[in-house]
């Protein structure tokens, strides 16, 4: 979880062989990872509801070597729940990189790791 003033961050890391599950050549994002995610979020909007905030989620898969990989961003009942994909297969000055980027976007300032 990462805080910066009034928003919070939730990051859920995960990795699997396969990030989206494909039927009828659709891919789809694990519901239940999603589901996970939206249920942390919801419970730090109640943690939080008597002071400001904002409280998003973030899927974090370790990218792999399939064609399709989620980089997206959704709505749920007034959160922001986004997926993101990291190149773990690269120096970690990348990797480090990478991370700031998700920092400065989401929060709109510089990051170092």
């Amino acid at each position: 979880m990462l805080t910066y003033k009034e928003k919070v961050l939730i990051i859920d890391a995960k990795y699997y062989t396969h990030t989206t599950q494909s039927q009828f050549d659709t891919h789809t994002l694990h519901s239940g990872n999603l589901y996970q995610i939206f249920t942390y979020v919801k419970n730090k909007e109640i943690e939080l509801s008597a002071q400001p905030h904002e409280v998003s989620g973030m899927l974090l898969y370790a990218k792999t070597d399939e064609a399709v990989l989620p980089n997206n961003s959704y709505k749920m009942s007034g959160n922001t729940i986004s997926v993101k994909t990291l190149d773990l297969d690269c120096d970690f000055s990348e990797i480090a990189n990478q991370l700031n980027k998700i920092v400065e976007s989401h929060f709109g300032i510089e990051a170092r790791c």
